[in-house]
């Protein structure tokens, strides 16, 4: 914290393009955004089950994506559906071409980082189980929210997501490193996009530069999409699958995320997307088929408390700063005693 502002960066981990920053200000409100002047049927359904719903849905788009991967392959699926989500973004944001100058490395890192996290996403889930790859994901955003802490306790969050990393390789079998390595590379994307949305957030106004982004990441893809879909690209259930997978994943989830953090706090909100790969794991389940061993259901649960105690961690630290820059305002508003220096 400098000066009369923090800085601190809440950063709330969703795949439905993976982030919403919310940059805390002198006078954080009770709510991230400004309350609905209209009610509508969505805004009488409980707020954790709607983000039980998001997270269902941004898994069901994984599910299904995995499924289309015996139609095209996983590079295909994956850029397919970059193509399609960043279509839907430039649709229905409407964004504007007049950005800042300063923003435009911060979009094009964003865009990058999009691609690169989808690809290595796809590339993961087609080789190891989806609850074990999102959980392995998951790790990129967590060690960006654990990155310049001195807290001990930050640090033991670490390890202990460390050690569920470790249970979740107890396969029972050959584990697939390849999937593991994909994985990982998915969590660096995952982490890359965080820091890129919080410079393009800067510059930007509303969902401009993530629009942008978007649609520059399916610029990106769209030469491959072209040359390697080839014929399937003409495949109308691949075309239905990758719209699927793009309003499953991207729109569903982005809808929810603004009707929710209109009515909770955002710190609220992160510690339960930190469920994610809990629910991950059990969509890979029933929608799938991927059992886990015990170990590897141990490993989840271990990196989802891991994933919790750091968001309500970074949530409490916020919520100090503010008391002490409350405490600083007060004391610099308080009227001085006119005698005090003749004393």
């Amino acid at each position: 914290m400098r000066g009369n502002r923090t800085d601190e960066i809440l950063l709330l981990c969703t795949p439905s393009f993976r982030l919403v920053v919310v940059t805390s200000v002198e006078q954080i409100p009770p709510r991230t955004l400004p309350p609905l002047t209209s009610r509508t049927p969505v805004d009488r359904v409980p707020a954790p089950l709607l983000v039980l719903g998001a997270m269902v849905s941004i898994h069901l788009g994984a599910a299904v994506a995995k499924q289309m991967f015996a139609l095209a392959g996983a590079d295909v699926v994956a850029c397919l559906r970059i193509v399609v989500a960043g279509v839907i973004a430039l649709l229905l944001w409407r964004p504007t071409l007049r950005v800042r100058r300063r923003a435009l490395p911060g979009i094009a890192g964003l865009g990058i980082s999009i691609a690169a996290m989808n690809l290595s996403f796809y590339a993961a889930i087609e080789r190891i189980p989806l609850g074990v790859a999102v959980t392995i994901e998951f790790l990129g955003p967590l060690t960006v929210a654990l990155l310049g802490s001195r807290k001990i306790r930050d640090a033991l969050f670490a390890l202990l997501a460390g050690a569920g990393v470790l249970l979740l390789m107890d396969s029972g079998g050959q584990m697939s490193w390849t999937g593991v390595l994909f994985a990982l590379l998915a969590g660096a994307g995952w982490g890359a996009y965080i820091a890129c949305g919080a410079v393009v957030g800067q510059h930007t106004a509303g969902h401009d530069g993530l629009a942008l982004a978007m649609a520059f990441s399916g610029v990106l893809v769209l030469p491959f999409l072209v040359t390697q879909g080839g014929s399937a690209l003409l495949n109308p259930i691949l075309l239905a699958g990758g719209a699927v997978v793009a309003v499953c994943s991207s729109l569903v989830p982005h809808a929810v995320e603004l009707t929710v953090l209109r009515r909770i706090e955002a710190s609220v909100f992160g510690v339960w997307m930190s469920l994610q790969p809990a629910v991950a794991a059990v969509a890979g389940l029933a929608l799938l088929g991927e059992g886990l061993r015990a170990a590897q259901w141990a490993g989840v649960a271990t990196v989802v408390a891991a994933a919790a105690g750091s968001a309500y961690s970074a949530a409490d630290r916020r919520r100090g700063d503010v008391a002490i820059e409350a405490e600083h305002a007060m004391t610099d508003s308080a009227p001085r005693d006119p005698t005090a220096a003749a004393r």
